[in-house]
């Protein structure tokens, strides 16, 4: 009879958390409806703390700091020092990858540079941030980082290398272009001009101090923004992954560049906007669909250029034209289906570094001897049968990659290559080496790149040498 009057008296449809909501923290403990509504309305005939109880974990704040909590606990200041590496930069980097959120101890890490997340989808950077005096590099992997305005502002003022990898092109989080001090810039993601996508990284301009911007996406012309900043970059690097970049007068515009990088944009030629960069000292035009360079000519106009790389594409001869880069100090020509190098290349006498290697070559022309400044040879994976005298001539070489050729002998000269350091040999025809290599000083067991039964062919007296040089300090 009770239960009965209190059923038709009671509203048990509804269960209202408003007094714990007054009395609490937790503001966003939702009211609840129905069967859940009915049930707590039972367990508060037997005891009302239970229902009390229950309502924090309704609460969205609540259960944030639990995670959080839960975080902390599992990823302690010892667990995440063990984390730390080293980079390529001689940096002190963690990569946090997969988490609910960032430990409260990462904060605590001072001696940081660099911070990765990735595929962390709810993460809110918070003010402590600013305990990490040395952070310069973030890293945002699928990565839609929120942040609170004191984490803002100290970004703002110490944060220069930012990378982010996203799907979606709004993950790109707003808030970085108020970064004022950034001074490089990664974006990875699909940034085609569809749906006006291009609007959202119009905020580009405001990053007057931007000097590298990276992009790995897959455009079909540079966008207006990219134009515009690039009126103060210095490096501008597009890797277009296939796709094809039809539109380039724009970047005639770009006059302090001094490096551009157009790779994987299937261009079928150079384009000609860029002999108007006079400032450019580097271009890379790696994995294009260039058979043909005859543009070469023009680069006589860039007097600052030195290293070049038109490496990964379908050249199939080197104009004579080279001959007219004097100041070229690297070249790269790998990977193409080169089957002549013509005697005006060895007027670029600056060269220091000249790669040939995966062509059709089946000689080194006598003019190599011309090359007084060459440090780094690479004619691997070609066709060549033998050595000219005149490549001995070239006594700054430190590296010299002549494997998978045709090579029957070598010449006893090699003694004179005294400043040696890397020979690689291996995948010829040779039957034996020189005993002259023991002359190489330079040279370790280690840098000398050849098949073991090959290497045995040498004196004892001369392979102990080269052992030892590998186990003397640097």
């Amino acid at each position: 009879m009770y239960t009965l009057c209190w059923m038709l008296r009671r509203s048990l449809k509804k269960y209202s958390f408003e007094s714990i909501r007054e009395e609490s923290s937790y503001s966003d403990i939702p009211d609840v409806k129905n069967d859940f509504a009915f049930m707590l309305h039972m367990i508060d005939q037997y005891d009302p703390l239970y229902s009390k109880r229950f309502a924090v974990f309704l609460s969205e704040v609540s259960e944030n700091k639990l995670r959080q909590l839960n975080l902390n606990n599992e990823w302690t200041l010892d667990k995440l020092r063990q984390r730390i590496t080293k980079n390529s930069q001689d940096k002190l980097e963690l990569h946090l990858f997969m988490l609910s959120g960032i430990p409260d101890t990462v904060f605590d890490l001072m001696e940081l540079e660099v911070l990765k997340l990735e595929l962390i989808p709810d993460v809110t950077i918070p003010p402590i941030i600013a305990q990490l005096i040395n952070l310069r590099e973030m890293w945002l992997y699928h990565t839609p980082a929120k942040i609170e305005a004191p984490a803002l502002a100290f970004l703002r003022e110490n944060l220069k290398s930012l990378h982010i990898k996203f799907t979606d092109i709004k993950e790109i989080p707003l808030w970085i272009y108020s970064l004022k001090n950034l001074s490089e810039l990664h974006l990875t993601g699909n940034l085609s001009s569809d749906n006006n996508r291009y609007i959202v990284i119009d905020g580009l301009r405001e990053l007057k101090r931007l000097k590298v911007l990276r992009l790995k996406s897959n455009l079909t012309k540079l966008p207006q923004v990219v134009t515009d900043v690039g009126l103060h970059l210095q490096k501008l690097s597009i890797n277009n992954e296939g796709t094809k970049l039809m539109v380039l007068n724009s970047l005639k515009k770009m006059v302090n560049l001094s490096e551009l990088e157009l790779i994987r944009c299937d261009l079928e030629r150079i384009p000609h906007s860029i002999f108007s960069l006079h400032n450019l000292q580097e271009l890379d035009l790696k994995d294009n669909n260039l058979k043909t360079i005859e543009e070469i000519i023009s680069f006589q106009h860039l007097h600052r250029l030195v290293c070049l790389k038109l490496w990964y594409n379908q050249i199939a001869y080197i104009p004579i034209q080279i001959g007219t880069l004097t100041n070229l100090e690297k070249l790269y020509l790998n990977r193409n289906k080169i089957a002549k190098i013509p005697s005006q290349l060895f007027f670029c006498r600056k060269l220091r570094f000249l790669d040939l290697s995966h062509n059709n070559l089946t000689n080194i022309p006598v003019d190599i001897g011309f090359l007084q400044n060459l440090q780094y040879l690479a004619v691997t994976a070609n066709r060549i049968e033998n050595l000219p005298n005149e490549l001995f001539q070239c006594k700054k070489l430190r590296t010299l990659n002549l494997g998978n050729n045709c090579l029957h002998s070598l010449p006893s000269r090699f003694g004179e290559l005294s400043a040696l350091t890397q020979l690689e040999l291996r995948a010829n025809r040779l039957e034996c080496l020189p005993v002259e290599l023991g002359e190489c000083r330079q040279l370790k067991r280690s840098g000398l790149v050849v098949e073991e039964d090959l290497f045995n062919t040498l004196p004892t007296e001369v392979k102990e040498q080269l052992w030892k040089a590998d186990k003397e300090p640097a």
